[in-house]
């Protein structure tokens, strides 16, 4: 049987750029060999696609060189289901012209991307657009699951549990900062105030008077137009659960407790504590845990039901993340985002459950391959003789057509 060319795309135009690279690494050395041929697909800060064996290492990111033995610049055949990366090869001679060569054909994508320009929908739509198989969630479950001011809104609106919040616009806050400080402080303190379409916390910070709120804003809105103020609870338990499917077939992993949101020393994981003081090469696998959490099993079964809840209301697909707070003092569960495409692939969670990353891989890849299915089983053959009666004259336009003669106009078009 003939491998899967299984294109691995990772990178991209965000600042979890970095984050990205480390997870696309570690997928690609778990990939079962004996049933993929793994193809890199690497997009570079300014937008640019490469192929290559190279970007299967690490080192190649460190200060990458475009023109790198091994690296080879690509553009994707946007033609559905033609899946074709394609590169330009020199002509050769004095008069010889560039001609367009086939670097490789792309079967199914895996997407690693954390943050804006491939987390957020905007790849997901692309690929849809090529009629490609694809791993994660899709186009609106991205969308909303990237901004987490749409997020909240989405889940508050589900009557799902969130914890109060107020969202301000960068040009609310330069034309008048003491109103905006004013809107948030009906939040009480400590607030965390959140850029809103950045993971991996970067530019999320915890404010506990006006003066930190004043630096917290100015900080985050220096990465977003768009900021989230969340009021804070009183050293809170952090609980993740990641689940995993696609329709109804959908399973939560166990759940983990960072050892950093433990007890009266709780302390808030910025990107600093996430990546660069535990062993950052691994990612989110480096992270100190408690795995699984040591929770009550009422509260266990209520996150993972919650969890494979809000995974079917966003129909979302693959591996999914999603992140809560545990009120002690309340008994209180608050959901704090879902990251559709969360750090390395949340692989240690399903190691925990018996399910090698390899095996993870191949549930993801059967996942985009049944979403895939399913979309191209959708009719999109609807015909009616609505051209036929269209008069583009006069100054009525496209309207002047509904009362022409020998045609049924837009209410008469059947199927």
């Amino acid at each position: 049987m003939s491998k899967i060319q299984l294109g691995v795309i990772f990178g991209s135009r965000s600042c979890e750029r970095e984050v990205a690279i480390i997870s696309a690494v570690q997928l690609m050395n778990n990939v079962d060999t004996e049933k993929y041929d793994i193809i890199p697909v690497y997009i570079d800060e300014l937008g640019h696609w490469y192929t290559g064996e190279a970007l299967r290492r690490v080192d190649t990111f460190v200060s990458f060189n475009p023109d790198a033995k091994g690296v080879q610049q690509v553009s994707l055949d946007l033609s559905a289901g033609s899946g074709a990366l394609l590169a330009v090869k020199p002509g050769s001679g004095l008069f010889g012209k560039p001609e367009q060569v086939l670097a490789a054909r792309l079967e199914v994508c895996v997407i690693v991307m954390h943050g804006l320009n491939g987390e957020d929908g905007t790849l997901q739509g692309l690929l849809e657009m090529a009629n490609l198989p694809y791993t994660s969630t899709g186009v609106a479950g991205s969308a909303i699951g990237m901004d987490k001011i749409m997020m909240k809104q989405f889940f508050k609106g589900a009557g799902l549990p969130v914890l109060p919040g107020v969202w301000h616009t960068r040009t609310q806050w330069e034309q008048n900062p003491d109103a905006v400080m004013d809107d948030c402080e009906t939040l009480g303190y400590p607030v965390f105030v959140k850029p809103a379409n950045l993971g991996s916390s970067i530019g999320v910070s915890r404010a506990d008077d006006r003066e930190g709120l004043a630096d917290s804003l100015s900080l985050a809105f220096e990465y977003d137009r768009r900021v989230l103020i969340e009021k804070g609870l009183d050293r809170p338990v952090e609980l993740n659960c990641s689940v995993l499917g696609y329709d109804e077939d959908v399973t939560a992993s166990p759940i983990e407790m960072p050892v950093s949101a433990v007890g009266d020393d709780a302390e808030f994981l910025d990107f600093r504590k996430k990546y660069l003081e535990n062993s950052g090469t691994k990612g989110m696998a480096s992270l100190s845990r408690l795995l699984p959490a040591p929770i009550e099993d009422d509260l266990k079964e209520k996150i993972q039901q919650l969890s494979c809840d809000i995974f079917r209301m966003m129909d979302c697909k693959g591996v999914v993340r999603i992140d809560y707070m545990f009120d002690k003092a309340s008994n209180g569960v608050y959901i704090t985002e879902i990251n559709t495409i969360p750090g390395s692939l949340s692989f240690y969670l399903w190691e925990n459950a018996g399910m090698s990353y390899a095996k993870l891989i191949d549930r993801m890849v059967d996942c985009a391959i049944r979403a895939h299915e399913d979309r191209n089983a959708r009719s999109y053959a609807f015909t009616s003789d609505i051209l036929q009666s269209v008069n583009l004259g006069g100054g009525k336009g496209a309207k002047g057509a509904k009362g022409a003669k020998g045609g049924a106009g837009c209410k008469g078009a059947k199927a």
